[in-house]
């Protein structure tokens, strides 16, 4: 008897339990703080880019009072992509793939960029075998040899070279024994070092960055020429944060970022510092992009 007249009592008792448990986890889910996301192009090493970064999603964490994420991606159309669909709704750019990324999300805006960037560079690197040698001017003795970009998405590693390429001696497919596109610049620097490619275009700050670190040979690898300065990398954010962070959002990101100063964290990029960016310092890329026909 006792058996009937508990078992309907167990079985309210259950239904009660769950009812009050998926009341919490409504509850819960409603007044869960929304997370900022953030990502950056993959020009180096992932587990250094990673463990860089943690340490900036920490920084904006504590400078915003919001969780704040650093979301790694494969390559650089990863990035742009995760921008576009809201993975990320702030990106570490350069120049190319931050024109590519506000063209798919309007009213995006281009926020903060290192003190080096408005007048960035790429370096021309040579095996020592080619007998390549140091010039003022452009390298014309490259024509003829095996080349190797950086990424496809790359400002400094395909987009500018490419440009000072074609302006000086033709498209790249017609100048060059062989054209290949290495991921990123370490893998650049890496491949001429080895001389499966003869010659390469690299970031100038990856390439000291890696020569100081001991990355390279310079008996078998040197720099043969230096472009003319343009902009470069640049932090982008989404027109809709202030939407879901509050009225003025944008501009915290903006100040946070610039307030950066602990050289730990500027080692990341790395930059001795940020100055302000706007949308209008990047005209130059994506008309650049434009001519050789990257962007549409």
């Amino acid at each position: 008897m006792s058996v009937g007249i508990n078992l309907p009592v167990k079985r309210s008792g259950i239904k009660l339990l769950l009812g009050a448990m998926l009341m919490l986890s409504a509850i819960s889910g409603f007044a869960a703080e929304p997370v900022l996301r953030f990502s950056a192009i993959p020009d180096q090493d992932e587990t250094r880019l990673q463990e860089r970064f943690t340490l900036v999603a920490d920084y904006l964490s504590r400078r915003l009072g919001v969780p704040v994420e650093y979301l790694p991606v494969k390559d650089y159309a990863a990035t742009v992509i995760a921008f576009r669909n809201n993975q990320v709704q702030l990106a570490w750019f350069g120049g190319l793939s931050g024109v590519q990324a506000r063209r798919l999300v309007p009213g995006s805006k281009a926020i903060v960029q290192g003190v080096e960037d408005p007048d960035f560079g790429s370096y021309f690197i040579a095996h020592a075998s080619t007998g390549l040698e140091p010039g003022k001017g452009f390298p014309q003795g490259i024509a003829g040899k095996s080349f190797t970009f950086g990424s496809k998405g790359s400002t400094s590693g395909r987009l500018m070279p490419e440009y000072f390429i074609r302006r000086h001696l033709g498209a790249p497919d017609e100048v060059f024994a062989r054209v290949g596109f290495s991921g990123d610049h370490t893998q650049t620097n890496a491949l001429v070092q080895s001389g499966a490619y003869q010659v390469g275009a690299v970031n100038y700050q990856v390439w000291e960055e890696e020569v100081a670190a001991g990355q390279i040979d310079i008996d078998k690898v040197k720099v043969i020429w230096k472009t003319p300065p343009y902009p470069d990398y640049h932090w982008t954010i989404r027109g809709d944060v202030d939407a879901t962070w509050g009225e003025g959002f944008a501009d915290r990101v903006r100040a946070a970022l610039i307030g950066m100063k602990d050289p730990q964290l500027l080692e990341a990029f790395p930059r001795s510092g940020f100055i302000a960016a706007e949308n209008a310092d990047f005209t130059e890329i994506l008309d650049i992009a434009k001519e050789i026909g990257l962007i549409d």
